[in-house]
């Protein structure tokens, strides 16, 4: 059963997809999203997916950075006999995502003293649109 932050997080991604605010570079086709996975992802629009939910939790956590943000996208890496270990999600994905949406005005660099990106005011009227 689909939640509710499910169904707006699709519908985000929707709409991120049809209005070309965010595309899906060619090298994503082949590449993992993080050394825990063994595969790349099955869904033809993942891309939009994870922007949405980049785009979501920027709204919720920023300031943020890449390297925060490749925690939510982490997972448990299988060594073989060895204890699994905790590994951090792709950040290549992650920054090209919030160079896209920085581009078009929906987050901005945070200018206090924490770094990150934060909600711009237009990103935040976008959200409210969609959810």
């Amino acid at each position: 059963m689909v939640n509710r932050i499910e169904e707006n997080l699709i519908k985000l991604a929707e709409k991120l997809k049809n209005e070309k605010i965010v595309e899906m570079p060619e090298w994503a086709k082949f590449v993992k999203t993080g050394v825990s996975r063994e595969r790349v992802p099955q869904k033809q629009d993942w891309w939009y997916l994870r922007a949405a939910s980049i785009l979501r939790k920027i709204y919720l956590f920023g300031p943020i950075g890449a390297g925060r943000l490749s925690k939510f996208y982490g997972g448990r890496k299988n060594r073989g006999y060895k204890p699994e270990k905790f590994r951090r999600g792709s950040r290549k994905i992650i920054r090209t995502i919030l160079q896209q949406l920085e581009n078009k005005g929906l987050i901005k660099k945070s200018e206090k003293q924490k770094k990150g990106r934060i909600i711009s005011e237009e990103g935040r009227k976008y959200l409210k649109s969609v959810l």
